[in-house]
């Protein structure tokens, strides 16, 4: 069968009527689309006080797409951000509107804005972030196997990931060409690895698709892996994090109750102020901070076994205690590490008795520990955002 192309999904969606008249394609509603395999991925700009009585045309559009010969699936959002015409691939550049039609106002908010109370999701005690200032600290390859080290030590656990720009866990657990079941409408059922729930953006699209996506597009993904996969019951919800300080961490906070968050930094000072950074901006919503992984701590030679300090050491330790949270524990580089997450296996889970996975353990074990030591003394406040 051909593949589906853009101009494919524009001439289907001209069927689909704009909320005052005409179709939504030559209004020049429909941007940010992404074709990956026989998955469709777009948005459509609606006015923000009108998103929720505009529910009927996101679902009018995603039907039109999903009656497209070859499409099996289909995620529709509205969004209130300005955005550009049809003719923008994947909303790259925004070309002038069709004459007589209205430009949304500038800088509004997401459509889908969030709830003032923040429900948890159902069937999971506890969600957690683990999320880094900067890139390249090894926090998705943490992440890992701190859920399967929650899991060794006998908890319900699954990971989500977060990361819609770069997700790592299809690879990291050896899921890349596993597809998730669709159990009715648009629920899917999260996929298992090594007794894991796991659910990513990157068993929707293919791995060479990039994601040029707004805001209000990772923020709509994002809810919809959170609260319309069938997670099953769970003790604890793992949810690796985009690097830095922005929309998805955002979301997070504003939208389920965080347990906590786990900052993983390496040693080096310059990493170390990134994860400031983002320790920050959690203790800045109110999200109580389980503590720093201090990752590739130190180097041990295979053949002679001296430790070298590669990236320095001990400098999260030192800022853990500077800034008044826990230290979680020193994760050593090593190949072994790096080798079991490239092929899919992660150390805790194919090497249990090794000393690496004993090290994700014992994180694991404080992680739990804070969290419900935190919970016996009352928990915190609700999170509140500050804007200065």
């Amino acid at each position: 069968m051909p593949d589906i192309t853009r101009d494919q999904v524009l001439e289907q969606l001209k069927a689909v009527r704009g909320p005052e008249g005409g179709d939504i394609v030559s209004l020049g509603l429909v941007s940010d689309i992404v074709v990956s395999g026989a998955k469709v991925m777009f948005s459509i700009t609606v006015p923000a006080e009108k998103a929720a009585s505009l529910e009927p045309l996101r679902a009018a559009a995603e039907a039109a797409v999903r009656d497209l010969p070859g499409v099996e699936g289909a995620m529709v959002v509205l969004t209130a951000e300005k955005k550009g015409g049809a003719g923008a691939p994947g909303g790259a550049t925004q070309p002038p509107r069709p004459a007589g039609t209205q430009a949304p106002p500038p800088r509004q908010q997401p459509a889908a804005a969030p709830p003032r109370g923040k429900a948890g999701i159902p069937g999971i005690d506890a969600i957690v972030a683990v999320a880094s200032g900067k890139g390249g600290v090894g926090k998705s390859t943490t992440a890992v196997n701190l859920a399967l080290a929650l899991k060794a030590n006998g908890l319900r656990v699954g990971i989500l990931d977060a990361d819609i720009y770069g997700p790592s866990l299809p690879r990291l657990l050896d899921l890349k060409d596993k597809k998730p079941e669709i159990i009715s409408g648009r629920t899917l059922r999260a996929l298992d690895a090594y007794g894991v729930k796991v659910m990513s953006i990157g068993f929707l699209v293919e791995e060479e698709t990039p994601m040029i996506w707004r805001g209000p597009m990772v923020i709509s993904a994002l809810n919809q892996m959170m609260r319309e996969v069938e997670w099953g019951d769970l003790d604890i919800l793992v949810v690796d994090m985009p690097p830095g300080t922005g929309d998805a961490q955002l979301t997070m906070a504003q939208q389920v109750p965080l347990a906590g968050a786990i900052i993983v930094s390496t040693p080096q000072d310059l990493a170390l102020i990134d994860a400031r950074r983002g320790l920050a901006m959690f203790q800045r919503v109110d999200v109580p901070v389980l503590g720093i992984v201090e990752n590739m701590s130190y180097f041990l030679c295979p053949h002679c076994g001296e430790r070298t300090d590669i990236f320095s050491h001990g400098g999260a330790r030192k800022e853990a205690e500077t800034l008044g949270v826990p230290f979680l524990g020193e994760v050593p580089l090593d190949l072994r590490i790096r080798e079991t997450s490239d092929a899919g296996t992660p150390i805790v889970a194919s090497d249990p008795e090794s000393p690496y996975a004993k090290v994700y353990r014992e994180v694991a074990t404080k992680v739990w520990d804070g969290i419900q030591r935190d919970r016996s003394e009352g928990g915190r406040p609700p999170p509140k955002i500050v804007i200065e």
